[in-house]
């Protein structure tokens, strides 16, 4: 499909994901949810793939969603509100946790604002990095709403409840420095980009498929029970113990040098 508000390219297996509707602080539209989605599923696809870095041009990283575009087409917002059976999500929500279903670690890079449905993409990372001064907030109560673009699970996964309920509740703005305190954000950097493409690179150096398997692992059992965690542990490392990749891995260690990696094993 032809991407008018999303681009991307890939290079040593890191691709650098970027909103490219500067002119509207990249507030989202119902053509960049669809676009959005596109973009995960094709990365997805890809066994060479190694990270992804996600930012936007511009000076904002996502202002949230455009309602002013959004309420032209009433017809687009009810199909983007119906959610697929087989995947459990509308377009509103699978444009952020699409990034979440890639086996890859996913990056978010954030400058200026991050409101809304953006702070939802961005929290659907698994890790941010932002500047100090980067603008924070669950801005939908400004509008009489609430996240729906799985920001109550990511917000659960990082704050504690009454954390969640108060910014959730007040559409309080945070600095990207109180956002760290919160949680939200990983780490602060003064140029999100290029820390975002320095730990990509870092994690480039490991395994696919371990780093895979971590993500799915934390993704899948943060919320279980011990037991179900330790099985899953279990079926992950019996995988892991027979691809090609990990032997690379030992054999680079034993060696001492850098190891080679083929393609994810995988989806």
């Amino acid at each position: 499909m032809t991407r008018q508000y999303v681009a991307h390219e890939t290079l040593d297996g890191i691709a650098h994901v970027r909103l490219t509707r500067s002119d509207k602080l990249n507030a989202l539209t119902l053509e960049t949810l669809h676009e959005l989605i596109a973009t995960a599923q094709e990365l997805r696809r890809d066994r060479t793939l190694r990270a992804v870095v996600i930012s936007g041009e511009g000076q904002s990283f996502c202002a949230g969603l455009d309602f002013a575009s959004a309420l032209k087409s009433p017809a687009g917002i009810v199909r983007a509100f119906v959610p697929l059976p087989w995947r459990g999500t509308n377009a509103f929500q699978e444009a952020c946790w699409a990034w979440r279903r890639l086996p890859v670690p996913v990056i978010a890079a954030v400058d200026g604002h991050c409101y809304g449905g953006g702070l939802q993409l961005a929290l659907a990372a698994d890790f941010r990095i932002a500047t100090p001064d980067s603008e924070w907030s669950v801005l939908e109560a400004r509008w009489g709403l609430i996240p729906d673009m799985t920001g109550i699970r990511s917000l659960a996964e990082l704050v504690g409840i009454d954390t969640a309920k108060r910014l959730t509740m007040t559409a309080q703005m945070l600095s990207g420095k109180e956002a760290a305190d919160l949680g939200l954000v990983t780490e602060l950097a003064a140029d999100p980009v290029v820390a975002a493409l320095d730990l990509a690179r870092r994690i480039a150096e490991r395994s696919p498929d371990s780093v895979a398997a971590a993500k799915r692992l934390f993704n899948r059992t943060w919320t279980s029970s011990p037991r179900a965690t330790f099985a899953r542990e279990r079926a992950e490392q019996l995988v892991l113990l027979a691809v090609a990749n990990t032997a690379a891995a030992r054999n680079a260690a034993f060696k001492k040098v850098t190891p080679v990696f083929g393609p994810r094993t995988l989806r």
